[in-house]
C-alpha cells in the first residue's frame, strides 16, 4: 500500500481531542501518512486550557526543514500557530519550499472552552497567512474576527460575511462553518465561497449532543488536506470531510472527559476483526 504523506503544523493537545493529536488520528483513519510540526505545547483537557507554551520560531523552522528534506508532503494543514513570529516563519518557509503544495488553513484563534489560543498581535499576520492558503476553514466566530465584523445573527448576515471575506481575500476558498449558528436549531449549514461567490452549500442534520464538541475544526481541516493529497477535487474533498466529521460527532463517547465531547474519527472506519 502506497501512503501519501500529509503534514500538520499545529499545537499539541495533551488530552488528545484536538491539535496535532486529532490531526494524526484523522490522517491515519483516512489512509494517509501523517507528519507533524509542533508550534506550541498546551496543558489542556476537555474542561480548559491551563497553559500554552509557544515554541521558538527557529525550532518550528528546524522541524519544517527536517520534514521537507526527507518526506515532502503532498498537502499541508495548519492549525494553532500561536504567535506572529511563528506565523511569519511558517509563511516564509511554505512560500519558498512548497509554493504549489495545497494547504488548508484552520485559523485557530479561540479554544472550545473560550480560552484564547492566538496572541492578539498575531491576528493581522494570520489574516495574511490565510489569504495565501488553498482553503481557509474558519467557524463563524473566527470568520467575524478575520473580517473585523460582528458575529452573524441570521442566515443573511452569515452569507454576507462569507461573501465579503472571500472578496477581500480572493485567492483561497473560504469554508465558513455554521456550527455556531444560533438561528439554526435542527440543521447545520456550511458555506463555501470563492472570490465573493457561493460555490457550495452543505446542509447537515444538527446532532443533539450531550455537550459541545472539541476538535471538530482540527479534524475537518485535516480530512480536507488528506483528501486533497489523495487527488480529490476541492469541492469533493470539502463535502467528504464534512461527512467524516459529522459521522465522528454522531459516534462520540460521552464517558471520555468531563466537559467538551471528543470526536470518534474511527466511526467512519470499520476494520475487519483481527484473527491470529
Amino acid at each position: 500500500m502506497k501512503l501519501v504523506p500529509v503534514l500538520t503544523i499545529a499545537g499539541s493537545d495533551s488530552s488528545g481531542g484536538a491539535g496535532i493529536q486529532a490531526d494524526l488520528k484523522a490522517f491515519t483513519v483516512l489512509g494517509v501518512y501523517g507528519m507533524s510540526v509542533l508550534t506550541a505545547l498546551t496543558a489542556q483537557n476537555t474542561q480548559a486550557v491551563y497553559e500554552v507554551f509557544p515554541l521558538a520560531p527557529s525550532f518550528v523552522r528546524a522541524q519544517l526543514e527536517a520534514v521537507f528534506a526527507d518526506i515532502p508532503p503532498k498537502a499541508i494543514k495548519t492549525g494553532m500557530l500561536a504567535e506572529a513570529g511563528i506565523i511569519a516563519e511558517v509563511a516564509r518557509f511554505l512560500a519558498r519550499e512548497a509554493p504549489s503544495t495545497p494547504y488548508v488553513c484552520d485559523p485557530v484563534m479561540v479554544a472550545t472552552s473560550g480560552a484564547p489560543l492566538l496572541n492578539p498581535e498575531a491576528e493581522t499576520a494570520l489574516r495574511h497567512f490565510c489569504a495565501e492558503a488553498t482553503i481557509a476553514t474558519p467557524n463563524l466566530l473566527e470568520a467575524a474576527l478575520l473580517a473585523g465584523e460582528a458575529v452573524p445573527t441570521n442566515e443573511t448576515e452569515f452569507y454576507h460575511l462569507g461573501e465579503r471575506l472571500s472578496r477581500t481575500y480572493p485567492k483561497p476558498y473560504w469554508l465558513i462553518k455554521g456550527g455556531h449558528a444560533t438561528w439554526e436549531k435542527s440543521s447545520l449549514t456550511n458555506l463555501l465561497f470563492k472570490e465573493g461567490q457561493l460555490v457550495q452549500r452543505v446542509v447537515q442534520p444538527r446532532l443533539s449532543l450531550a455537550r459541545p464538541p472539541h476538535g471538530t475544526g482540527c479534524t475537518l481541516a485535516s480530512a480536507i488536506a488528506a483528501r486533497l493529497a489523495q487527488g480529490a477535487q476541492l469541492v469533493v474533498a470539502v463535502e467528504e470531510a464534512l461527512y467524516f466529521v459529522h459521522k465522528a460527532l454522531a459516534e462520540t463517547d460521552p464517558s471520555l472527559g468531563k466537559a467538551a465531547l471528543v470526536l470518534n474519527p474511527y466511526a467512519a472506519y470499520a476494520p475487519q476483526p483481527f484473527t491470529p
